[in-house]
């Protein structure tokens, strides 16, 4: 999506350079509806410039920094020397990530989507999250919990993380559940340890997973994993909470499992 209004002074901005005249370069503001700046010779780059199409070509996408803006006379000028180049890589992989989150939006509620509810749908999210992309994020790893604070429904908020947990990359995810542990045997303490030992896996846990239980309360303790994707983190739980009810069901004990419908980045 473009933003509608203006830039703010010392904000980075990406644009594509649209004219090149001696006097400066003209740049199309790419996050901005119908907004174009101008970038002075001057704040081309470093030094005494010979000729500017030797530091910048037409069509070419540019980071620049915002000087000022004058809304009366529709003008933004703006930097391209002040911006260095971490500035400049960070900037174009915020644009790109933004990019993804407006397709992962059109994903989630279909290409029919009218524009108002675009709107209010990423304003949510921008105003949560300051970005869509960090939305996103935050509902691929936190899923519902991360969406709490906002107005989206449960429909809205079942889409985004759906699609997520499809889309996004996050460098792991944590679930946690629940096995509530009991045993009516005089060595109930030692079928309630067998059943947690199978509830650890036994080996059958991958190695791109990291399974834990401890202990919460008696009788409940708390199983987390984490893993590479939310799939395997999520699958890797329930077979954790199914040997441990199943271990404790069969040394004539009670046992159940409860999922928390939640994503924890530790």
């Amino acid at each position: 999506m473009k933003y509608v209004g203006w830039p703010e002074e010392g904000e980075l901005v990406v644009g594509k350079v649209d004219d090149i005249e001696d006097f400066g370069v003209f740049v199309d503001l790419e996050e901005y509806e119908d907004k174009r700046g101008l970038v002075h010779v001057s704040e081309v780059a470093s030094g005494w410039i010979k000729n500017v199409r030797d530091h910048v070509n037409e069509d070419q996408t540019v980071v620049a920094k915002v000087l000022d803006v004058d809304e009366s006379a529709q003008q933004i000028d703006l930097s391209l020397k002040d911006v260095n180049d971490h500035q400049r890589s960070d900037k174009i992989q915020e644009w790109k990530n933004e990019q993804k989150a407006d397709k992962w939006l059109t994903l989630a509620f279909g290409e029919d989507m009218d524009d108002d509810q675009f709107r209010r749908i990423a304003n949510e999210l921008l105003g949560e999250f300051g970005s869509l992309y960090e939305g996103f994020e935050q509902a691929a790893i936190h899923g519902y919990e991360a969406l709490e604070k906002t107005d989206l429904d449960d429909d809205e908020q079942d889409a985004i993380v759906e699609t997520a947990r499809e889309n996004v990359s996050v460098p792991y995810v944590t679930v946690t559940g629940y096995v509530t542990l009991t045993s009516p045997d005089a060595d109930g303490v030692d079928d309630v340890k067998e059943a947690l030992q199978a509830a650890e896996g036994n080996g059958e846990v991958p190695d791109e997973a990291d399974l834990d239980v401890t202990y919460v309360g008696a009788p409940e303790y708390r199983i987390r994993v984490q893993a590479p994707n939310y799939k395997t983190a999520e699958d890797q739980l329930e077979a954790a909470g199914a040997r441990a009810v199943e271990e404790i069901d069969a040394q004539g004990g009670e046992g159940n499992f409860h999922r928390e419908r939640q994503l924890e980045e530790e």
